[in-house]
């Protein structure tokens, strides 16, 4: 098959794919955040007695609570986030509750804090971690195809495929966040890097077969080595992805709530790092070596020479 030929077309999905979310992350408020990056308390509280989330929103905002965020974690369960609170705070919230909504009891099943001061330094540790790993995963791979033309290119493209699975996964999310209240939080930070590690994995296994193409056939095409490659490879890449992907799906639908956004992240960067190892990497490499990008590039800068000769 000729992958190589339908690269316009696989550009194209990927735009319209990455386009919504982009979009959504210009408009307020873009990307959730949770306790993790904002600070703040947690609670998560178990009724006696039948209340709905409504219920619980309107009385915590009698108690001063109007911000608080209330979701439900099953019957009669429910997660709330809202300011710092103090141990007193939270008694008192639970007493109250118990008074007005569950006079049979309510129970504190959790209670967490974070410091604002915290959550600062989680987000600034969340972007040395996402910028050490595409930095050590770029420098990787330009050494290990020192032995291919140009290696440099094996390293941009896996690059360019790592952002792009990324960035499919955070429009996802500002997606969600906007029309469903979806935080994101460090749960979500590990996913992404987990994402980024097979998004990698898989474009490496084609680049790989790739560059024993390249040694053993020099004389052939590099487009037609790199159809080749994929079509090698597609099997394996298939079979590995689609086997994740039930397990994920199997986590998903009767695992815990907590990794419920955990594993959707996964589920979502699977299905977006198997696609880019086929439709992004290997394509970029195609462009790159039929001189596309430098005559874009070259097309760009051309309008700024004619204005200055102007």
């Amino acid at each position: 098959m000729n992958f190589v030929g339908k690269r316009n077309w696989f550009f194209l999905v990927s735009f319209l794919v990455i386009l919504p979310g982009i979009v959504f992350l210009i408009i307020s408020p873009g990307l959730r955040p949770g306790i993790d990056f904002t600070g703040g308390s947690t609670l998560t509280l178990g009724f006696s007695n039948t209340v709905t989330q409504q219920q619980l929103r309107d009385e915590l905002t009698l108690e001063g609570y109007p911000d608080a965020s209330v979701q439900s974690f099953g019957e009669d369960t429910f997660f709330v986030r809202m300011p710092e609170l103090t141990e007193a705070d939270k008694t008192a919230i639970a007493n109250a509750l118990e008074a007005k909504l569950s006079p049979d009891g309510v129970n504190v099943l959790s209670f967490d804090l974070v410091s604002p001061a915290i959550a600062q330094e989680t987000i600034l540790n969340g972007i040395y971690a996402v910028l050490a790993a595409t930095v050590g995963i770029f420098v990787y791979l330009w050494w290990a195809f020192r032995s291919v033309p140009s290696p440099f290119r094996y390293g941009v493209a896996a690059i360019v495929a790592l952002l792009h699975d990324t960035i499919i996964v955070v429009g996802i999310f500002a997606i969600l966040g906007n029309l469903l209240g979806t935080e994101v939080n460090t749960m979500f930070l590990i996913a992404v890097l987990t994402v980024i590690g097979y998004s990698v994995n898989d474009t490496i296994v084609v680049f790989d077969r790739l560059r024993e193409n390249v040694i053993n056939f020099p004389n052939r095409r590099f487009s037609d080595n790199i159809n080749v490659s994929i079509s090698e490879t597609l099997g394996r890449s298939l079979n590995t992805s689609l086997t994740l992907l039930v397990t994920l799906m199997a986590l998903f639908l009767f695992g815990g709530v907590t990794i419920r956004s955990f594993l959707l992240v996964l589920l979502i960067g699977v299905v977006a790092g198997t696609y880019s190892s086929v439709a992004i990497a290997s394509q970029v490499l195609a462009t790159w070596d039929s001189g596309d990008i430098g005559r874009l590039f070259r097309r760009v800068r051309s309008p700024g020479r004619s204005a200055a000769s102007v």
